[in-house]
């Protein structure tokens, strides 16, 4: 027979990540060029557009943008949306709230200090 032991493990943590939001003023011409660059990035998770004046207009989730080909064509209404408002408006505001995972913490400190005794 042979004995079978189990090591227990910690449990996973859920992955930290760092959420941050930029905002970006863009003429109505040149709204759909910036979202598509947007959706390659890949670490944006959503986008507001909004007017100049700060109505909210159209949210637009990204995650479906990161998976792929297929997600393409469910998303083809709300690319046809972001055409409309581009040819609606003269200046938006989009504000892109983005996504990263979070390294290991490490301080630094400056190359002069040392302990003080």
């Amino acid at each position: 027979m042979t004995d079978n032991e189990t090591t227990p493990q910690a449990p996973q943590e859920p992955e930290k990540k760092r959420t941050w939001v930029e905002e970006i003023g863009v003429a109505g011409n040149q709204l759909v060029d910036r979202m598509r660059d947007l959706v390659a990035e890949g670490n944006v998770r959503r986008v507001i557009i909004r007017s100049k004046d700060g109505h909210e207009l159209l949210t637009m989730p990204m995650t479906l943008g990161v998976l792929g080909g297929g997600v393409v064509a469910l998303a083809a209404p709300i690319w046809a949306a972001v055409g409309a408002l581009a040819a609606l408006v003269a200046q938006v505001k989009l504000e892109v709230v983005r996504e990263e995972p979070l390294e290991g913490k490490t301080e630094s400190k400056p190359a002069d200090s040392e302990p003080k005794a």
